[in-house]
């Protein structure tokens, strides 16, 4: 009997012929960047190393772009980014040990995003692998023990025959959802012998798709169908699942409100009727979605942001679509349905009964008057109309990546990002410096169309040589630095608990003519200028710097009440 499959696993006469007489003068790193291609990788990033040295010798052989950076730990931010605007596993290559140890708060991001990453590291000879000490260069017991509890997957290889098939299995990991972080790691030795091996073509690396239990599904259609007052909340699985469009027809058809957590920003349109927006630090919208008698939670855990601190205690039933099984009624009791949120919403949307709720847009009207009401109460002018100045100033459609500062905090309540998958910062695991490397990624991925990094001074600094980068590669991103003279927001939280800040002041450079000496245009703007300032900037092609001194101050919080 002949099987469809058999025919498909018969080579050609020209792919036997190239198989027998691969091309002289390849090693093992051509193994790497071969497989990349093959697999559909078009841009790499990262940081050469002398281990590492077979992969970049390989890729002036290799159609693939390369995006070097200055720091490691940037090039993973970069890579994250790249891969939340593509959808693609963003290869990223690094050296051993304090190469590879530097990409590790990069990596964490990506994981607690869900963004795909494909880190591939060197390793020191195969001869010192096992856990002796041999007295490598850069030698570690253990590399991948380091990112083990980082990472969804390990690969270590230690032949070239396993490049390929190692690599292979870790992009199908990063893209199976949830989508995240993987680590291949291969031994200098193995990168830099001759191979003799076929060049590499289409390894088949399909993702695996995270389909729902029918029975489950039945059980939340009915329970969503049935419902008095049904709410929503849309987390960041719903961006990485390109499902916004099903939610939105989801609500329609139920009538729920519904609101965005801070990595779901731009799941659903935010001046929609039903569109409670990502006010989840205020105890309004806590109350709201505790009132509600059914609440479907997608692609979210729940955790200290998304529950307003952990003071949400929901009454009614919870239905927890959730593709990460770590995360699945981690937080709170569920109706769990371990599956990929696009996947789980068409069946909701093919199952459901539809409803009628006609107060439910003014229920939601009701909710944000109380908070504008609230936010209007504390005086807080100023930093509504720096967040405003941004807005208008960005493009529709333009993606921001925005670091841990202030100006971001606001950004993840109050920020309108005009489309789905455009607003992206780093509250996933919380660490600086994302802002401006994540942009340079974006720019990387598309560079038809400015993006806009947000930083505080402090963060800043953590990313100021990717200024020669942005120089570098010409990419289009313009870079808000709000300069208020330290850690801004540390410095709050140091008052309000102690009544007086440490360690939070900062001496810092004049970043306008720091900008101009690595040739990138810098301006030095205020909260009246900000706007034009900003607007003129992002229209001009290529990298710019706009530095706003200002010192902002958070709204009151609501979880301590």
């Amino acid at each position: 009997m002949t099987h469809d499959h058999d025919l498909v696993l018969r080579p050609t006469e020209a792919q036997i012929s190239a198989a027998l007489n691969p091309p002289p003068g390849r090693n093992g790193g051509d193994l790497v960047v071969e497989t990349l291609a093959g697999l559909g990788a078009t841009t790499v990033f990262g940081l050469p190393g002398q281990h590492a040295l077979g992969m970049f010798d390989a890729l002036r052989r290799s159609a693939l772009r390369y995006i070097g950076l200055r720091v490691e730990n940037n090039a993973g931010f970069a890579a994250d980014a790249y891969g939340r605007i593509t959808g693609e596993a963003a290869p990223l290559l690094l050296s051993t040990g304090p190469g590879a140890l530097t990409s590790l708060a990069a990596l964490q991001e990506a994981a607690s995003a869900s963004a795909p990453v494909l880190a591939i590291s060197s390793q020191i000879p195969t001869a010192g692998l096992g856990g002796g000490r041999h007295g490598y260069l850069h030698e570690l017991p253990d590399q991948s023990a380091s990112f083990r509890g980082v990472v969804k997957s390990v690969h270590t290889v230690r032949s070239q025959s396993q490049i390929p098939s190692a690599i292979a299995e870790a992009w199908r990991s990063a893209l199976t959802a949830p989508h995240g972080p993987v680590w291949v790691e291969i031994p200098q030795d193995v990168l830099l012998a001759e191979t003799s091996l076929p060049v590499v073509t289409a390894p088949d690396a399909t993702p695996e798709e995270l389909v729902p239990r029918v029975e489950l599904t039945a059980v939340a259609a009915d329970l969503l169908s049935r419902a008095e007052r049904p709410a929503i909340i849309a987390g960041g699985g719903v961006v990485r699942s390109d499902a916004s469009g099903k939610l939105l027809g989801l609500a329609e058809a139920l009538d729920a409100p519904v609101v965005t957590t801070f990595g779901g920003k731009g799941a659903f349109p935010w001046e929609h009727p039903l569109s409670l927006q990502s006010w989840l630090e205020d105890r309004h919208t806590t109350d709201f979605l505790e009132d509600a008698d059914v609440l479907l939670v997608v692609g979210s855990g729940l955790g200290e942001l998304s529950s307003n601190y952990h003071t949400f205690k929901p009454r009614g039933r919870v239905i927890q679509i959730e593709a990460d099984l770590g995360k699945l009624e981690s937080n709170h009791p569920a109706l769990g349905i371990h599956a990929d949120a696009r996947l789980a919403l068409q069946a909701l949307l093919e199952t459901v009964s539809p409803r009628t709720d006609e107060t439910a847009p003014a229920r939601v009207r009701e909710l944000l008057d109380k908070v504008t009401a609230r936010i209007s109460s504390q005086e807080l002018t100023l930093e509504q109309d720096v967040l405003a100045s941004v807005r208008k100033a960005l493009p529709p459609g333009s993606p921001s990546f925005w670091d841990m500062t202030i100006l971001a905090y606001w950004a993840w309540s109050a920020f309108d990002p005009r489309g789905s998958n455009t607003m992206h910062s780093a509250q996933g695991a919380g660490g600086l410096g994302y802002g401006f490397p994540a942009a340079l990624g974006a720019a990387a991925a598309d560079p038809t169309r400015p993006v806009l990094a947000v930083s505080g001074d402090g963060g800043a600094l953590y990313s100021i040589a990717e200024l020669a980068t942005a120089r570098q590669y010409d990419l289009p991103v313009t870079w808000l630095i709000v300069d208020d003279g330290g850690y801004g927001i540390l410095r709050e939280y140091m008052t309000d608990a102690f009544g007086e800040p440490t360690a939070t002041e900062l001496t810092r450079p004049d970043y306008v003519a720091l900008a101009e000496s690595f040739g990138v245009p810098g301006v030095l703007t205020s909260p009246k200028t900000l706007e034009t300032d900003l607007s003129k900037a992002l229209a001009t092609p290529g990298p710019s710097v706009v530095v706003l001194p200002a010192v902002l101050r958070m709204f009151a919080p609501t979880h301590l009440d």
